[in-house]
């Protein structure tokens, strides 16, 4: 199974967004379950961070193709919806 890698912000609204979308996605299907998922907070692990291309958090990445960036100002309902893409992808 592949693996993402996330990078986040403790204290980011949007981030715990997708932590709750997560949560939610990989009990409604067994198979997101199954995939690994690093999250990577950005403030303590800038060293990882810098060698990826994003701006905003939370950002979903398989391998280095990015999968899902958070926009300024988005809902939990888009930010469930481009999780839910990014897990498909890997599927």
């Amino acid at each position: 199974m592949k693996k993402i890698t996330l990078f986040y912000l403790e204290n980011c609204p949007y981030c715990h967004y997708a932590r709750r979308a997560l949560e939610e996605l990989k009990a409604e299907k067994k198979e997101y379950g199954e995939i690994q998922v690093d999250w990577v907070e950005e403030s303590k692990n800038p060293d990882i961070a810098g060698k990826y291309d994003y701006y905003y958090v939370p950002t979903m990445f398989l391998g280095d193709r990015k999968l899902y960036e958070a926009s300024p100002s988005e809902d939990y309902e888009a930010c469930k919806k481009n999780v839910r893409a990014a897990l498909e992808a890997c599927l």
